[in-house]
């Protein structure tokens, strides 16, 4: 069976690789698993300085997996519903909480819950035509996983309401320009330049994890922060899922396209 997040260290640095091309690297329960595994690893291996997170296949992630998303949708607010949507968020939550400076590296795409693994990364090197989208409302969905707490922290609100509201698609020339991303560079070159970033914290990994624990106590995410934001968004994000069902997975548009 084909390991749905592939984990490997180079020189101090764990290279995380999303593997299921197939769907773009959308994320399931499996891959949510294996991913918060992996951060659980890199947290108890005090050699890693630094972890570069990318998607199998020249696309970074589609968001959550429309079988799943379709099950939600037929039962929005039973149990299995609630557990199904954490099961995504606890995902990049638990990315977002890693140990170590985090480096995402963005080719073809990075939409909803993609989007959300890629904003949880204190840092993101994109494609120069990679899409970012938030891509939630497009599907009519309300956005989920504390969306908005994580567009702001890189963002202004102006530029989140574009994004997470009216469902603008990015390139990520763009995205630089908004601040949603460090640096876009042409695609063959941004999972090297990402794990060149990432190389200098794998240097001295007993430093860096230190320097990134004040970093992160003394900047923080604004607002309400985002651990009470994903219970916030969760409730409107469920009622959103019940209003039309499970059809809406079923061949619909996708919001990087």
């Amino acid at each position: 069976m084909t390991e749905p997040v592939l984990f490997e260290v180079r020189d101090g640095v764990a290279v995380l690789t999303l593997n299921a091309p197939h769907k773009r690297n959308a994320i399931d329960g499996a891959l949510a698993g294996a991913l918060i595994d992996a951060c659980d690893r890199i947290d108890a291996d005090l050699s890693i300085g630094a972890a570069v997170v990318q998607g199998a296949g020249g696309y970074f992630c589609s968001g959550g997996d429309r079988d799943e998303l379709a099950a939600i949708s037929a039962a929005p607010a039973s149990d299995e519903g609630i557990r199904a949507t954490q099961r995504i968020y606890d995902a990049f939550l638990r990315f977002g909480r890693v140990r170590v400076p985090t480096v995402a590296a963005v080719r073809g795409g990075a939409v909803g819950a993609g989007m959300n693994l890629a904003l949880a990364a204190d840092v993101r090197v994109v494609a120069e035509d990679a899409r970012l989208a938030s891509g939630f409302t497009r599907l009519g969905v309300h956005p989920g996983g504390g969306h908005y707490t994580l567009l702001t922290r890189v963002v202004t609100p102006e530029a989140a309401t574009v994004l997470g509201v009216l469902g603008e698609t990015v390139s990520g020339l763009r995205a630089v320009e908004l601040g949603l991303a460090y640096e876009a560079r042409p695609d063959a070159e941004v999972e090297p330049r990402a794990l060149a970033l990432a190389a200098r914290g794998g240097t001295d990994p007993a430093l860096t994890r230190a320097a990134i624990r004040s970093l992160r106590a003394e900047v923080g995410p604004p607002a309400i922060g985002w651990p009470a934001a994903v219970p916030l968004e969760q409730s409107a994000q469920l009622w959103s899922f019940a209003r039309k069902g499970s059809d809406r997975w079923q061949g619909s548009e996708r919001a990087s396209d």
